[in-house]
């Protein structure tokens, strides 16, 4: 709390309402109720963005813990809300986490969750791709590609059509 901050008392909000309104408006407000209790009143969005920062933070600690183990196998227990995951081996597992981190980081300097969504949508999204056999086979392939050959422009396709 710095300096400036002014902390409202339960009898001011009949005389200090708009004060106390504005002050939650542009951050914070906080009220001392008689018992000594404080409260916090702020912008719902900013509330929003403190949960996610928690629950994400939070799941990212519990897979740096997971990740850290020698003995490390990815089941759904051990996962938890993260058993998504469950699809990747330990490398991308440690690339999640890293890109989790950094978006934990963005989110929280932005004041704003929406790369943090981003970042955990696309991966989610990687996830699902993965759980289909046929797509996971095509997606993890090695090797090298077929050889490429050179197509002609659709206008060219579209005149030697017309003209036979």
């Amino acid at each position: 709390m710095s300096d400036g901050d002014v902390i409202f008392q339960a009898t001011d909000l009949a005389q200090h309402r708009t004060e106390f309104l504005e002050a939650a408006r542009q951050g914070m407000a906080r009220l001392r109720y008689k018992d000594g209790t404080s409260l916090v009143m702020l912008p719902e969005r900013r509330l929003r963005l403190l949960e996610e920062l928690r629950k994400w933070s939070s799941a990212h600690m519990r897979l740096e813990r997971l990740l850290s183990r020698a003995d490390f196998k990815p089941t759904v227990e051990n996962l938890g809300d993260l058993a998504w995951l469950r699809v990747f081996d330990h490398e991308d597992m440690r690339e999640f986490a890293d890109e989790l981190n950094d978006a934990l980081i963005a989110a929280d300097s932005d004041e704003d969750p929406s790369v943090l969504n981003e970042c955990l949508n696309a991966w989610k999204k990687t996830a699902r791709q993965l759980e289909d056999p046929l797509r996971r086979s095509v997606l993890l392939a090695k090797g090298s590609l077929p050889p490429l050959v050179e197509a002609e422009p659709p206008s060219a396709q579209l005149e030697s059509h017309v003209s036979a």
